[in-house]
């Protein structure tokens, strides 16, 4: 066996050979078998941030911040997590662009990123606009 030391805000997942759900090892000392188990994601629950800087007339250019609420489900969808929060903002812009204020811009952003991404366990906290030119 091995000890595994997981630091404050950060969750691990550990999948066993032969079993497809992966096991959630919490802060604190943990104990696996090296052979059998190991870690598959280490995963921040303190928030980030995301540049927004897409390319066409209706792109979005700003900051997303964003965390993990729930890691079980983030899990499957964190490697590309950043990649998927881009995608939907962007599928987004085409109705942000007829919002008049930018304060309404970003909070239907960030509603309709919430709508999506719950489900696979995060979280938008912020959404942040630049000024349209």
């Amino acid at each position: 066996m091995s000890v595994k030391r997981i630091p404050e805000g950060q969750v691990y997942t550990l999948r066993r050979m032969g079993h497809s759900a992966p096991r959630l090892l919490q802060p604190g000392t943990h104990w696996i078998w090296p052979v059998l188990e190991h870690v598959t994601h280490r995963i921040s629950l303190v928030g980030r941030s995301l540049e927004l800087d897409g390319e066409g007339q209706d792109a979005l250019h700003g900051t997303v911040y964003w965390q993990v609420l729930e890691p079980e489900r983030a899990d499957a969808v964190i490697e590309r997590a950043e990649a998927f929060i881009r995608e939907q903002a962007q599928l987004a812009a085409p109705q942000l662009a007829v919002l008049d204020s930018d304060a309404a811009r970003n909070a239907a952003l960030k509603d309709r990123l919430n709508a999506t991404l719950t489900q696979h366990g995060l979280f938008v906290t912020r959404a942040r606009l630049r000024e349209r030119a």
